[in-house]
């Protein structure tokens, strides 16, 4: 099946190229009826090729639809950046002038690539009727992250005055996130919920005898700092360490585009609290909700790093915003550091979960040594 989605993604080529070079298509109010359309039409295909063997998951449905969409936001961000041309042009003026910003370029690429390789292996895992939870819920935090970001950016910024009617083509790709993430933590998880001798072991041990935990923590003190000093600095905090930042560091962040702005206050009032928590997870065991929402938000910062580090570097934005050359490895290592601390978090809590599950003890668990069978042995004892 996802060889079927892949192929049939590959026709909105033709759709763009139709739209592109038939003036009546080209009316703002045509480009949205034609929007919608096209959605519709794409979605009533697959519930017909479906009708006999219908999918298990309702949410192949949106993967299918969302895949198809890619293919668009690929075309757009390599025929703004000049690689190809033919299909954009008539969207680039009366459809969503403001996918020509950086920061929108960027985000189509992550959209037309990682997206859609997470579409297809979604596609293929689900209709092999195995679990994609995990990749689902990395999914669900990317695509919100990225869309509310885009939306509210659009509004705020400097094309808030000059809002298109294809501007409402976006409110699928706002909603369906939520709905999808609602889904996924709604599934039952992929591994045990309930841990025996050897979730209750290693819970014994406090974080000072877990290196691997310690180290984490740190890191995300660090990162809480980071957010909240970059939240001030969005803010326009008179301090005179958010001023040299600013000014010598990352101006990318006063970029009239609105993007960045929004993006830091994302992260000061939902990423922040956020990090508090993965830090009280990472400390006091039994906190069954760490593996799913250190993956959901893992994947939210992967994408919107993405998004800013490559506006912040490319040539559509303005030389006065992008990150000074005296300043290049320091800003860049500082953002790849904070993309990739979720990830590494996220990493440890899905590959040991025996510290964030409810323990329940086993008759005959007191007092018995630890060995690699303990929870085998235990219930061999009880037995």
């Amino acid at each position: 099946m996802e060889r079927l989605v892949f192929l049939f993604s590959l026709t909105a080529l033709v759709v763009l190229h139709c739209m592109n070079t038939t003036p009546e298509f080209q009316d703002p109010v045509v480009i949205l009826q034609i929007g919608i359309a096209v959605l519709v039409v794409v979605w009533f295909f697959y519930f017909l090729i479906t009708r006999r063997n219908p999918p298990k998951d309702t949410l192949f449905y949106v993967f299918a639809e969302f895949s198809f969409t890619c293919v668009i936001d690929l075309v757009s961000a390599m025929e703004h950046d000049g690689f190809i041309s033919g299909f954009m042009e008539f969207y680039q003026k009366t459809g969503e002038p403001y996918l020509g910003t950086a920061y929108a370029i960027m985000m189509c690429y992550w959209d037309g690539i990682v997206h859609f390789i997470m579409y297809l292996m979604m596609i293929q895992r689900l209709w092999n009727s195995k679990s994609y939870r995990t990749l689902g819920l990395f999914w669900a935090g990317s695509l919100f992250a990225n869309m509310s970001v885009f939306v509210t950016g659009i509004v705020v910024g400097k094309f808030g005055s000059d809002i298109r009617p294809a501007f409402w083509l976006n409110m699928p790709f706002l909603m369906l996130p939520i709905w999808g993430a609602i889904k996924l933590f709604n599934q039952p998880k992929n591994g045990p919920t309930l841990g025996g001798y050897r979730a209750h072991y290693d819970q014994s041990f406090n974080l000072i005898w877990r290196p691997t935990d310690l180290l984490l923590v740190l890191l995300l003190l660090g990162a809480m700092a980071f957010t909240l000093f970059r939240g001030l600095v969005a803010l326009d905090s008179p301090l005179e360490a958010c001023t040299i930042y600013l000014r010598q560091y990352e101006p990318y962040l006063k970029d009239p585009v609105g993007y960045p702005k929004v993006m830091m206050l994302h992260f000061l009032f939902y990423m922040l609290p956020m990090l508090g928590a993965f830090i009280y997870g990472l400390v006091v065991p039994g906190c069954t909700w760490m593996p799913d929402w250190t993956v959901f938000v893992a994947g939210g910062v992967a994408q919107c790093q993405w998004a800013h580090i490559g506006a912040s570097l490319h040539p559509r934005t303005v030389a006065p915003f992008r990150i000074p050359d005296e300043a290049f490895l320091a800003v860049l290592a500082a953002n790849l550091l904070y993309a990739v601390i979720p990830s590494l978090i996220a990493m440890r809590c899905t590959s040991n979960t025996n510290f964030f599950l409810t323990v329940t003890k086993l008759p005959g668990m007191e007092g018995m040594p630890w060995v690699p069978d303990a929870d085998t042995l235990v219930e061999k004892k009880h037995n």
